[in-house]
């Protein structure tokens, strides 16, 4: 029903409208400037999260053991070395047993030759007794991964594209895999597991997660990925406004059941698009095998 109005009742003056229209502005730009600075401090504030995963075939004497997981460093405009270094030397002092570096170490493709020496220099700082592996993703294919190639290859990192490592403890064995990258690489699973013999533990490295869900293979026990940022911006109730995976969500972050194996997805430590992060905070993983 409607209210009928006082045909008497003054009406708002034109500055009174105005005060009122002027604070609201203040306020929407209010808010809108401390949600920026939240977005900037986030993406600055590197957590460490922690999680126990399950690898099937996992020899007795790997159980227990950690790796820790980097993705997503995007060296460029958004991201500087010393951020990087900063990464480093947290992910150093949780003293993991490998390291898992999933690509994305350079933030624009077409300048991969300057973006990605100073990145990979800095990681070659981190030190783990069973190693450091690494494979390259979308923003490192530059010359169809060459220049990724060569530089990585005048570090002391291990690239495991389209290969695999065999780390020795105690007489057993566990496989590191690794894939070249899903949509702008050449990755060759079959390749990546030659060799490798039926029922050994095998951890793979690929940078996209949509690659479980593509290429599923149940030799491999667990595959660890980035490429999704988390979302980077995850807005309540609205949830993530990027996503760059064929499956929405399903490979957003975290443990997820592909069908040939399991996939961890970090939510990695950089940046794309804007120096924001919402929600979804940069990480590095640690994760126990069992």
């Amino acid at each position: 029903m409607e209210v009928p109005t006082d045909p008497k009742a003054p009406l708002p003056s034109r500055r009174r409208f105005l005060r009122r229209a002027a604070r609201v502005a203040l306020g929407v730009t209010a808010l809108t400037a401390s949600t920026a600075i939240y977005g900037y401090w986030e993406a600055s504030s590197i957590r460490v999260r922690r999680q126990t995963v399950s690898v099937p075939r996992l020899p007795e004497a790997f159980r227990g053991k950690t790796v820790a997981v980097l993705a997503d460093l995007h060296h460029g405009p958004l991201v500087n070395v010393a951020y990087i270094r900063e990464a480093v030397s947290l992910a150093n002092s949780l003293e993991p047993d490998f390291f898992a570096l999933v690509g994305d170490f350079a933030h624009k493709g077409n300048k991969t030759r300057e973006q990605l020496p100073p990145c990979l220099e800095a990681l070659s700082a981190l030190r783990a007794p069973l190693g450091v592996f690494a494979v390259p993703g979308n923003h490192d294919m530059q010359d169809e991964g060459a220049i990724y190639r060569e530089c990585i290859a005048a570090t002391l990192l291990t690239d495991v594209t389209n290969c695999a490592v065999r780390l020795s403890l105690g007489g057993e064995h566990l496989w590191i895999a690794g894939v070249d990258d899903l949509w702008w690489g050449k990755p060759d699973q079959a390749a990546a597991l030659k060799g490798i013999p039926e029922g050994a533990a095998v951890v793979m490295l690929c940078h996209n997660p949509d690659f479980a869900q593509e290429h599923p293979d149940e030799r491999v026990g667990l595959m660890l990925s980035g490429h999704t940022h988390g979302g980077q911006i995850c807005v309540p109730v609205v949830g993530s406004l990027w996503l760059p995976s064929r499956y929405g969500s399903k490979y957003r972050k975290g443990l997820v059941d592909g069908p040939g194996s399991k996939v961890f997805v970090s939510c990695g430590l950089g940046l794309a698009g804007v120096p924001l992060r919402f929600d979804c905070p940069p990480e590095i993983d640690l994760l126990t095998l069992v």
